[in-house]
């Protein structure tokens, strides 16, 4: 455990459950208070929050649509009215609508936009405000955002999403590197959660794609996520770290 985190406070987006809730727990068991947004289901936001609590560490829930951008930035201010300061903001919130591009609708390519991209921003930028020296900023991208397998059919839309990620991460890192800030990037490839899990119909070619032949585990995208918070992470910064399995080997 990073004991670097005591006294620190983190905003994750979407982190009522899969990887965002692990990475909450984990924050919070490396000493971070923790405030987590979800869109809908209070019941699992609420089960996180008692989850950090009953191991003795300090929670909020938020409900914020990441395609709301005011509602988005009302839970960065929030989260620093209620602990007092933001540490780390770690973008996990994302959606993807598999479906062939041909057939997707303006509607819903707004959505994806909206949310794995356009949530980044409004959040990165509410955030901004607040962070100071060793702050963190850490999206939650996917392995597909630089190199598509074809592994679940027609992603065109969140790939490209996952892909202007990275970009925006190297390009932010520099903008405010002066500043003692770190912005990254965790590239995660198949890991087995309720909207994608190891059994799922989209499992097989995802596991023959992978180099260990195996889904990954949420517990494997915290644990990267609580290093790159801390500050033996200090000095990487503009990068994106894939924890795939080997998928884009």
């Amino acid at each position: 455990m990073n004991a670097g985190l005591t006294n620190m406070t983190a905003l994750v987006t979407g982190g009522s459950r899969g990887i965002g809730a692990a990475i909450a727990r984990r924050l919070a068991a490396d000493g971070a208070r923790v405030a987590i947004t979800y869109i809908s289901g209070a019941d699992a936001a609420a089960r996180v929050v008692k989850e950090i609590e009953s191991a003795g560490g300090e929670a909020i829930a938020i409900q914020a649509d990441a395609a709301d951008a005011k509602a988005v930035t009302a839970a960065v201010e929030q989260t620093v009215s209620t602990f007092g300061r933001l540490d780390i903001l770690v973008n996990n919130t994302g959606t993807l609508i598999p479906k062939p591009f041909e057939e997707t609708t303006l509607e819903e390519m707004d959505r994806v936009i909206g949310i794995n991209l356009r949530g980044v921003f409004v959040a990165t930028q509410a955030a901004l405000k607040h962070l100071k020296a060793g702050g963190r900023i850490i999206t939650i991208g996917s392995c597909v955002g630089e190199r598509n397998m074809n592994m679940i059919p027609a992603l065109a839309t969140y790939a490209a999403t996952k892909g202007a990620v990275k970009m925006f991460t190297q390009s932010l890192s520099r903008e405010v590197a002066l500043r003692g800030i770190t912005v990254n990037n965790i590239q995660p490839g198949p890991i087995d959660t309720d909207r994608n899990p190891a059994a799922g119909d989209w499992a097989a070619p995802q596991i023959a794609n992978t180099a260990l032949k195996r889904f990954g585990h949420v517990d494997d995208v915290a644990a990267l996520a609580a290093f790159v918070a801390g500050p033996e992470a200090d000095y990487i910064t503009g990068a994106s770290l894939t924890v795939d399995g080997g998928t884009n080997a």
